[in-house]
């Protein structure tokens, strides 16, 4: 694991760039961790949708705010073909969109990113800031896409916010099958008036997870338009199961 941005702060959280590299590819990501304190601490990992990148507004708000107002620490990566993984050429969100199309396609993209992810919490426990603490995971759209597989694999992440996704595209059976083996406690988010995910495709991967503990939230709009009140209570969410009492006692 390398830094490559240094120690930004903004208000009471550190915001560091890394990279980490896996099986021949170089993996950037970035950390938010409280100013103050060391590990072990919970560690929520952030996944972006397509087309966008690591420090997305939403994602870096969400980051800081878990960080500031709980203590987590809190990463993200960019996803292949994303971010500063992007192919030269693949400057517009046309092009961004149709790469993702053609990697949502290849073989094995799926077990790359997952093992992109394990590598990046193995780097990420190691260090004072985070220890072995609980860990949970957050990702919409293609967040979602590989986030499921990513949650069925790895045993140490607790609770997980989905959706914006459903059984559909060249993974579908994939994530049938592994949403199937995903228990933890699950919240997933659907916009109702989504264009890009028809609401059958969405519910059936909803009724997929083996959760006894899960719920969804549904709200008018279409797919980029959910409300700033979601992404906080998911935030919320996230911290009533990886640090109940702190969330009790505010």
């Amino acid at each position: 694991m390398r830094w490559t941005a240094e120690g930004d702060v903004a208000g009471d959280v550190r915001e560091r760039g890394f990279e980490v590299d896996v099986a021949g590819r170089t993996v950037p990501g970035v950390l938010w961790v409280p100013e103050s304190g060391t590990g072990p601490r919970p560690l929520v990992l952030l996944g972006h949708g397509a087309t966008r990148h690591k420090r997305v507004d939403y994602l870096v708000a969400l980051g800081r705010r878990l960080a500031s107002d709980h203590g987590f620490a809190v990463a993200a990566i960019d996803g292949p073909g994303h971010g500063d993984r992007r192919a030269p050429g693949h400057d517009d969100d046309i092009a961004l969109f149709s790469a993702f199309l053609a990697e949502w396609s290849r073989e094995g993209t799926v077990d790359d990113m997952v093992a992109d992810w394990q590598a990046t919490i193995d780097a990420l426990r190691a260090l004072d800031d985070v220890g072995d603490g609980p860990i949970g995971y957050w990702g919409l759209s293609m967040g979602t896409i590989y986030g499921v597989p990513l949650v069925a694999a790895e045993p140490r992440i607790q609770v997980a916010v989905f959706g914006l996704m459903g059984l559909l595209g060249p993974t579908r059976d994939r994530m049938a099958a592994d949403a199937a083996s995903i228990s933890c406690p699950v919240m997933f988010l659907q916009q109702w008036d989504d264009s890009l995910i028809p609401r059958p495709e969405a519910f059936g991967l909803f009724d997929a997870f083996s959760s006894v503990d899960k719920r969804l939230h549904a709200h008018p709009g279409d797919h980029s338009a959910v409300p700033v009140e979601e992404i906080l209570f998911s935030a919320r969410f996230l911290a009533r199961h990886l640090a109940p009492h702190a969330v009790d006692a505010m």
